[in-house]
């Protein structure tokens, strides 16, 4: 569901109680379509998070940590230089508008005092956020101006509204609908009853302010589930839904109540600012305690997972290509050792040649033998450009040919082979990568293996991440590598002789290690560490995941071998089944 007008006009009323007379301490854009303001006000440092994504638009209070690019994008820079310091005068909405203004009293790069405010557009697929300087005592001229966008809008994207810099700023164009909270009650009745729809949708097309799932919240609570024609209703009718409205409006002028409903698989389902009767016995209520709180909670899952399939797109793009041109390089080589194979042949028709130079005719274009070998006769194709002799050598040299590329070849496809799991290991770790520094760490990986080109200039070295963290239950500390780098650092390099060493047989995962410091690891560690290996594998979704586990002594490292590939004997096998919420609950935080 998308952010209605309503909802957001009691975040923004939310909003202004908590963050009035605040101050921009510091802007980030963790992605192209997101904005947080760090601020400070004289009871703590809340987080203003501000997103114009399409799916998930919304201005709300946040708690999450998130992740900011190595170099600001250069929308965050403008951010900046024009906001950085302001102190937060209002924040405002107009009815039935999904746009929630922040006014900020800022300082210029003249040292004049002025009025710089965003506005947040959270209108679905056309979100965005403007800045329009709205006072300026010293140029009363650039009043009104658009400052920037974040998502420019020229004449070839709109010829009604343009949301360009040195533009004057102007509200998008509204459909004509009356207000579901604030219009004439007789209006909007007469309005609905003049559709040949079902009530829920004709409200939906003749009033604004509210959502869909609100309209239908408003039939529901006065047909129940037995939805009537619009055009159809009596009298009785009329004044059902007039009651429901009006029971609505009741509830959003005393400030409402933020519920979402989910599944019961735990999906998120909807979210309003009143309990959702229609969704009774199907689905479970989960009031929140603020606005922001019912926002953060609902899209907070679907924005992380968005926010890491932007970053690392392309860095999946390319692995899949790599991995791809390998496993046909591995299945080419596969069948030109098969024709390799056949070269015995060869080497038969040579040495009948040989062995019957008499019987062949000088510029033939085939001769027919006798094969000693089994007594039957061959057809022995012939260049007829060749004597007899010099069309046995042939065979012979062709035979020579084949059977160097066939030994050849034996050691080629092993190489293609390890390339196409190495490049499938790196491939899981894209697809699982939690954060920019693990995607980080995999492309300086295949950088360093020549996957992919090396710019000196625009490379900057990135903090590295740490290992994932375990504490199992009986105290011992359990880390688990991010990628393939930190897989080779972890066995090769931090852990130590009776450290335990994990992974999951025969398939792409992390390398756990529990870290012993020198005593005896229970079984309940090693299951619980076997857990962790196959969590953090590709085989996660299976029931019966084989986990090999050794001592880390007994792990080493060919000459040659790619990032994260490792040989290991004696070793033993555990069958265990993947179990996340252990995982999270073992976690170190």
């Amino acid at each position: 569901m998308a952010l209605d007008a309503a909802t957001l006009a009691l975040c923004a009323r939310e909003l202004s109680d908590a963050l009035l007379d605040a101050r921009i301490d510091k802007i980030f854009e963790p992605t192209r379509d997101e904005v947080v303001l760090n601020l400070r006000t004289r009871t703590g440092n809340p987080r203003l998070f501000l997103s114009a994504r399409s799916g998930s638009a919304r201005a709300c209070l946040t708690r999450e940590a998130f992740e900011n690019p190595q170099t600001p994008p250069s929308f965050c820079m403008l951010l900046r230089k024009h906001f950085t310091g302001g102190r937060l005068l209002a924040v405002r909405t107009l009815p039935d508008e999904r746009i929630i203004f922040f006014d900020f009293q800022c300082t210029n790069e003249m040292g004049d005092t002025v009025v710089n405010t965003m506005a947040a557009e959270l209108m679905g697929r056309y979100s965005n956020l403007v800045l329009v300087q709205t006072k300026n005592l010293a140029n009363p001229a650039a009043e009104g101006k658009i400052i920037d966008a974040l998502k420019r809008v020229d004449f070839e994207d709109s010829a009604v509204r343009q949301l360009l810099p040195g533009l004057t700023y102007t509200l998008p164009p509204q459909p004509q609908k009356i207000s579901f909270l604030n219009g004439d009650m007789d209006a909007l009745l007469a309005a609905v009853r003049g559709k040949d729809l079902p009530v829920a949708d004709a409200l939906i097309k003749t009033t604004g302010g509210v959502g869909p799932v609100v309209c239908r919240e408003a039939a529901y609570r006065a047909f129940g589930g037995c939805d009537t024609a619009a055009d159809r209703m009596t009298d009785t009718d009329a004044a059902a839904l007039r009651a429901a409205i009006g029971a609505i409006r009741s509830v959003y002028a005393r400030g409402g109540t933020p519920t979402a409903v989910t599944a019961p698989d735990g999906r998120p389902i909807e979210f309003s600012f009143l309990p959702l009767t229609q969704y009774a016995g199907g689905a479970e209520e989960m009031p929140f305690a603020s606005y922001s709180e019912l926002l953060e909670g609902y899209y907070a899952a679907k924005d992380k997972a968005e926010r890491l399939r932007q970053k690392s797109r392309d860095l999946a793009r390319t692995v899949r290509s790599l991995h791809e041109r390998a496993v046909r390089k591995a299945a080419a080589r596969r069948e030109e050792q098969a024709q390799s194979a056949a070269c015995e042949e060869l080497r038969v028709f040579g040495e009948l040649l040989s062995a019957n130079l008499w019987a062949v005719e000088r510029g033939a274009k085939s001769v027919r033998l006798t094969n000693y070998y089994n007594g039957g006769e061959v057809d022995i194709p012939l260049d007829v450009r060749l004597t007899p002799s010099a069309n046995a050598q042939k065979y012979f040299k062709e035979y020579k040919k084949k059977q160097t590329a066939a030994r050849m070849l034996t050691e080629l496809i092993a190489e293609s082979d390890a390339e196409a799991a190495y490049l499938e290991s790196v491939r899981y770790e894209v697809e699982t990568a939690e954060g920019e520094a693990a995607l980080a760490e995999i492309r300086a990986e295949l950088k360093s293996q020549g996957y992919l080109k090396y710019y000196k200039a625009r490379d900057k070295k990135q903090k590295p991440a740490d290992f994932l963290r375990y504490e199992s239950t009986d105290g011992f500390l359990i880390l688990v590598g991010r990628n393939n780098a930190q897989n080779d650092k972890l066995t090769l390099k931090t852990a130590r002789g009776k450290d335990v060493w994990f992974h999951v047989k025969n398939a792409p995962g992390s390398h756990a290690v529990v870290m012993s410091g020198g005593r005896n690891v229970p079984d309940s560690t090693k299951t619980q560490a076997a857990i962790l290996a196959a969590v953090h594998s590709s085989l996660n979704g299976g029931a019966k995941v084989q986990v090999d586990y050794t001592e880390v002594k007994n792990v080493w490292k060919a000459n040659g071998a790619k990032p994260g590939m490792v040989l290991y004997d004696p070793y033993e096998t555990a069958v265990v089944t993947p179990d996340p919420a252990l995982a999270e609950r073992l976690r170190v935080k």
